[in-house]
């Protein structure tokens, strides 16, 4: 029987450097033999990267946050289903770049979203599936909104002012510290060598972890 694969994924405000840094965490993975999938949220599976669009598109006019809600969840419904359930139960370690937290963040803290609707969502979509490791790349707002506007032209999101991103980055440290056995926080302020290496150090600790369960 094929051992199931585990789920990872990596959270943080705009200009953390998650895709900097899966990138090295799938090459980490992959140098200890485990099989890889990397993917993002929302996205994934093709009516989820066609939902991505609808939601970061900065031409369009802007919505209710209820409707960017169950925007996030529907993408997710998909995403899980489609992709992220199959290539676990095939042996896969998969890698999301963002997942639910990233809502309880943006939807609940940034745009005030009650939690418990949140909540009740998940529940429907996940059942009690849920990450095995998440890894917080934090930074304060004005590092990580200066790395993220020097990259060009932002996102609807990325457009959002300070204050907004202030309450996600509190709402990212309230999940924390309510699920530290699954949570690491990462300072990605340091030097890259230092984030990496301690990405190295957790993720060769969770490779332990599901080598003995």
């Amino acid at each position: 029987m094929t051992a199931r694969g585990r789920f990872i994924t990596v959270e943080g405000i705009e200009g953390v450097g998650k895709s900097t840094n899966i990138a090295f965490i799938r090459k980490t993975l992959e140098a200890m033999g485990l099989p890889v999938l990397v993917t993002r949220e929302p996205g994934g599976p093709e009516v989820s990267e066609a939902i991505r669009a609808v939601l970061l598109s900065p031409d369009l006019p802007g919505m209710h946050p209820d409707t960017e809600l169950l925007l996030m969840f529907a993408a997710r419904a998909e995403h899980l289903h489609r992709r992220i359930l199959p290539a676990m139960a095939a042996g896969q370690w998969v890698v999301c770049d963002r997942f639910t937290d990233a809502t309880y963040a943006y939807q609940g803290g940034g745009r005030g979203i009650p939690q418990e609707r949140i909540a009740t969502l998940e529940a429907f979509v996940q059942g009690d599936f849920r990450p095995d490791l998440t890894l917080l790349l934090d930074a304060d707002v004005a590092t990580g909104m200066a790395r993220a506007r020097s990259r060009g032209d932002a996102d609807r999101f990325e457009q959002e002012a300070v204050a907004f991103f202030e309450r996600v980055r509190e709402a990212y440290h309230a999940l924390a510290r309510a699920h530290p056995e699954r949570y690491r926080i990462v300072d990605a302020t340091q030097p890259l060598e230092s984030v990496q290496a301690q990405l190295a150090e957790i993720l060769c600790a969770a490779a332990g972890e599901g080598t003995d369960g």
